[in-house]
């Protein structure tokens, strides 16, 4: 179970692993407590991870009450291979309640935010830095000002975007090329079998902009696992779906089918649910890297394992069909049917034939 395979992370020539650690489970306080892992629980998923090969680690100053930071810190120092590693925090979520300032994603909060981060992660550099969410009001203009100078400090390496509307990443980057400020290179969204709506406008966005996506909760939350049932309750089952503070959602009788193609899949395959679901986010098109967590170094074995089968292309298009969103809205003019309809009626037009862009040399 190796991740040996490195991949460019969007526009840019920085290197990555297809599966990315998440450590929002990393520490026992704040808000994500519930399913914290003490430092020496940390340490062994860590250790696993990097003697696999693995190279990319995503944190935030918000998990655990900065205690992910200060952790993984610990743990990069312990093992001397910050240079090998590729860190990622965020910053938006407020680190101080009461105060204005110590949230959000003005340029004050922003070096504040990575300040802070640098101390608890025991580096004088991230090699990315994500604006965590959109807070809906700071100018878009002065974060890429701010991401611009932080780069020219030599704070941080790369900059990106979490969690934001599409036409904000496309305005971000468009104003980044067109004024000469320090691009975005990453994209990091929610992404599943059942969560597919980001393949309405932010996946093209990425293609088209240079932002490679990573995908987080590419389980949904665990429920692609399987071990979740639908009962005249709801749902059942031990996990987040089910305790205090579990996600509000609705799962639909749709959710419940894709289960049973996903375990059918699985047991042509000879693999788990969750492996399944995670290799159809990783090798899905623009995703640069899925983010995995991991409450044991087995279950991230488990994970990794994920990688070392294909999914064959009939068994793929049964779980494309069984998760497909149908477009709503304006969206239903962009499909080829409307289009043939009324765009191209009589005329079939696409954008260039089949091998248009094959590579001129095979370097393999």
């Amino acid at each position: 179970m190796a991740l040996d395979h490195y991949y460019l992370l969007g526009r840019s020539g920085l290197r990555v692993s297809r599966l990315a650690l998440g450590t929002m489970n990393f520490g026992t306080g704040g808000f994500h407590a519930a399913y914290g892992k003490t430092e020496d629980e940390a340490r062994s998923i860590f250790r696993r991870y990097v003697d696999a090969g693995g190279n990319f680690i995503d944190t935030a100053d918000f998990y655990t009450a900065g205690e992910s930071e200060t952790i993984l810190g610990r743990l990069i120092e312990e093992a001397g291979i910050r240079d090998r590693m590729v860190l990622t925090t965020k910053f938006t979520n407020s680190v101080d309640p009461g105060d204005p300032n110590a949230g959000g994603n003005g340029r004050k909060a922003m070096i504040r935010a990575v300040e802070a981060s640098l101390r608890r992660l025991r580096t004088d550099y991230v090699d990315l830095f994500l604006l965590h969410t959109w807070d809906r009001i700071t100018p878009v203009e002065e974060v890429l000002r701010t991401f611009d100078d932080l780069t020219t400090a030599g704070k941080i390496r790369y900059a990106g975007l979490s969690d934001v509307p599409a036409w904000y990443a496309a305005r971000a980057q468009t104003l980044a090329d067109a004024h000469g400020l320090a691009p975005m290179v990453n994209l990091q969204l929610p992404y599943s079998l059942v969560e597919r709506t980001i393949e309405t406008e932010h996946v093209p966005a990425g293609q088209t902009l240079g932002l490679g996506i990573t995908a987080w909760s590419p389980l949904g939350s665990g429920f692609l696992t399987g071990k979740y049932r639908n009962t005249d309750q709801g749902v059942a089952g031990a996990g987040r779906l089910t305790g205090d503070g579990a996600p509000v959602r609705t799962w639909t009788d749709q959710h419940w089918e894709l289960l049973k193609t996903v375990e059918t899949v699985a047991d042509k395959l000879g693999v788990t649910m969750a492996q399944v679901a995670l290799n159809w986010v990783a090798t899905q098109p623009c995703i640069a890297s899925a983010i995995v967590g991991a409450s044991s170094p087995e279950q991230l074995d488990s994970s990794l394992g994920a990688l070392e089968f294909e999914l064959p292309a009939e068994l793929r298009s049964a779980l494309d069909e069984a998760s497909a969103v149908p477009p709503e809205s304006v969206y239903r003019m962009f499909t080829p049917e409307y289009q043939g309809w009324l765009v191209n009626p009589g005329a079939k037009v696409t954008d260039k034939p089949a091998g248009y862009r094959p590579p001129v040399v095979n370097w393999n």
